[in-house]
């Protein structure tokens, strides 16, 4: 038997998420669609973890069994990418990985990149891949209040009711924020986030920059571990999962 991992680039703006669900199409479905067409057997892939609804990804990562060895590699990413040309789905690289190797469970850490677009005008080249905001956000307080996430918190206050986690307890290794011209890029590491963690804490910074919220207030919200003193999360279309390490 050979394990193999792959990464993945998409678009979520079509999908109910990563993960198969009853109703809709999901990213991991139309994978397992094309890998089973190309290998001639029925594959079941292993993600590093869910995505929502309309949220991208520039690495995800997931594994799969196979009981045959893959030698083209080359062959192989083309053939699978045929069926996905018209998913807005690409799988970009695949290595054969220890039989042990989870795409979950040996997961050391993630990084995700939120992408706001700041200006008054709106962009055909951003449709559906950023959230577009026309006031002005002050970056200088967004900056300062972002460093009141590191560390190891109760993000109580900043989980999806719908939260399957067993602990809100998570450590946030590094939180960054960057401005280029109109695009503002926030980026978050951790081993791993719950439900709308992320899109939770960027809807705060963005309270921050419209001067609603003072930076300190991150601290007070993150302490009450209520969901209702935090600010509202995020779209979705701005999110990126933008790397897994093992």
């Amino acid at each position: 038997m050979f394990n193999y991992q792959i990464i993945v680039e998409y678009l979520g703006t079509n999908f109910i998420g990563w993960q198969i669900q009853k109703k809709g199409f999901s990213i991991q479905s139309e994978i397992q669609k094309a890998l089973s067409k190309v290998l001639k057997k029925k594959i079941r892939i292993i993600g590093s973890g869910r995505t929502d609804a309309g949220v991208h990804a520039n690495g995800q990562s997931a594994n799969f069994i196979f009981n045959q060895e893959i030698k083209d590699k080359y062959k192989f990413l083309n053939s699978v990418n045929f069926f996905l040309k018209n998913k807005s789905i690409s799988i970009i690289k695949i290595n054969k990985r220890n039989i042990n190797f989870h795409a979950r469970h040996s997961v050391k850490k993630k990084i995700y990149k939120y992408i706001i677009l700041n200006r008054e005008i709106n962009s055909p080249m951003h449709k559906n891949r950023s959230w577009f905001l026309k006031k002005k956000l002050d970056i200088k307080l967004m900056k300062k209040a972002i460093k009141f996430f590191v560390g190891e918190h109760n993000f109580s206050s900043m989980r999806a009711a719908s939260c399957s986690a067993k602990s809100p307890i998570r450590s946030v290794t590094k939180a960054n924020i960057s401005k280029n011209s109109n695009k503002i890029t926030i980026s978050f590491e951790s081993r791993s986030f719950l439900q709308k963690q992320v899109r939770s804490m960027v809807g705060c910074l963005k309270y921050v920059g419209e001067n609603k919220w003072k930076p300190e207030k991150i601290k007070s919200v993150i302490r009450s571990k209520k969901r209702e003193l935090c600010a509202p999360p995020a779209p979705p279309e701005g999110l990126y999962l933008e790397k897994v390490f093992y």
